[in-house]
């Protein structure tokens, strides 16, 4: 069999991606959980507190359910099923941060929670930070330029 042969063989017998199908499901369960959040925010507002507290605490009402979510073994087989809908909002990032904290708690808090806690999560938290750092340097220079 040559290259070519080949090439064929494994895609004739490659699984297809159901890509509206999951593209759907994606939105759908990503306004999902920003309807919850809207949903907690009112929910904090109507009991006194104002915008700006009501959204803070509705994010991390957000973060706490999706970590306890992901500590009894939910928030994974959701996932699999809701797909990017749930793991790019910040569900997704408590789940990056919870899940390598969970698998690593059998070696202990800190050679396995304490080191491995950060291990997923840690690269989009420095890139962040250094993007953010970036991004503030240039709009300073912009700004003494502009009079």
């Amino acid at each position: 069999m040559n290259k070519q042969e080949y090439v064929k063989y494994v895609e004739d017998r490659e699984k297809k991606s159901p890509v509206i199908k999951n593209s759907i499901l994606a939105f759908v369960s990503g306004g999902l959980v920003c309807v919850m959040g809207r949903g907690f925010a009112d929910l904090y507002k109507s009991a006194g507190m104002g915008e700006k507290p009501s959204v803070v605490l509705a994010s991390v009402t957000l973060v706490f359910l999706a970590g306890l979510f992901t500590g009894i073994g939910c928030f994974d087989k959701v996932s699999k099923f809701c797909g990017a809908g749930l793991l790019v909002p910040i569900t997704g990032f408590s789940n990056a941060v919870g899940a390598p904290a969970i698998e690593a708690r059998s070696e202990g808090f800190i050679m396995g929670v304490g080191a491995e806690i950060f291990k997923i999560a840690g690269p989009v938290i420095l890139y962040g930070n250094l993007t953010a750092v970036a991004y503030g340097i240039i709009y300073y220079i912009c700004k003494c330029f502009e009079g």
